[in-house]
């Protein structure tokens, strides 16, 4: 028999590995939103600048003062035990004998949303725990806002915090049940404050930042950012193995994919979150 799972599996080998990173850059939230990604496979240091000395005004032959240090320190990413997200998608031998004529979108939406539901869940909202990924919401040295669905002036408050820290966030990223209670609020001639983004990876705005709704935060919490100043390091290669006998029994083969993702801040206060349940800043 030509159309075989031992002949089959190299091919569908190569259209995991091709198709699985880049549609995964739009499925997930946080990817989505634009972070600062760096692609490693081992650990990873991203040097920061902690304090730098400040210009002054100099004269004509004047010495420049020299008795300023700049300070450099760090932030540790992908260490060699963080953990993987891994998943087994089992498709059926008459799928894969019809690899050429559409399996390979099967595959890719199983995958992409597989993994996708996982990494967003960790890069939001992970704690860090049993060496795993430490997400936004539990990120240190961010600064904590009051959050309210019933007002906005909340929210211009956030956006005053990030100015006064020389911030220019470009993005809100809200739980489902709080945009739309938000969603219903209108301005004095009844029009919704919310108002359609310009493009469909962020369809509403915000005050002029575009909104990203997701379940993948709880309910009475919010990220108020500047997406670049996040951190994801991106094992970019991720490891796909075609299991031929495993699941024999059912008459399919199991596919199993293998990444990495870590994530830190290369400015904490780039991140501010909104919390329902504060009444007061930092």
């Amino acid at each position: 028999m030509v159309n075989t799972t031992t002949t089959a599996s190299q091919l569908i080998q190569d259209q995991i590995s091709t198709m699985l990173v880049e549609p995964l850059e739009a499925a997930s939230v946080v990817l989505a939103a634009g972070p600062t990604v760096f692609n490693s496979a081992e650990p990873l240091r991203i040097p920061t600048l902690t304090s730098f000395p400040d210009a002054g005004w100099v004269g004509e032959n004047e010495e420049i003062p020299s008795d300023g240090n700049a300070e450099f320190g760090e932030i540790p990413l992908m260490p060699t035990d963080r953990k993987s997200i891994k998943r087994i998608v089992r498709v059926s031998n008459e799928l894969i004998r019809q690899a050429k004529t559409g399996v390979s979108t099967i595959l890719q939406t199983k995958l992409v949303a597989a993994t996708a539901d996982a990494l967003d869940d960790a890069l939001l909202a992970g704690n860090g725990a049993d060496k795993t990924v430490t997400g936004i919401l539990h990120q240190p040295g961010v600064t904590t806002a009051p959050m309210s669905v019933t007002d906005t002036d909340p929210f211009l408050d956030a956006l005053a915090l990030a100015a006064s820290k020389e911030v220019t966030p470009n993005r809100f990223i809200l739980n489902g049940t709080d945009f739309f209670e938000l969603r219903k609020l209108k301005d004095g001639n009844g029009r919704y404050i919310l108002q359609s983004g310009p493009d469909a990876t962020a369809p509403f705005t915000f005050f002029g930042v575009p909104v990203t709704v997701t379940n993948k935060i709880p309910a009475g919490k919010g990220i108020l950012a500047d997406m670049s100043q996040i951190a994801v390091v991106r094992d970019i290669d991720p490891t796909v193995t075609v299991l031929n006998e495993r699941y024999s029994e059912f008459d399919q083969v199991g596919i199993r994919v293998t990444t990495r993702y870590d994530l830190g801040l290369l400015r904490p206060e780039g991140v501010i979150l909104l919390d329902g349940a504060t009444g007061a800043g930092e």
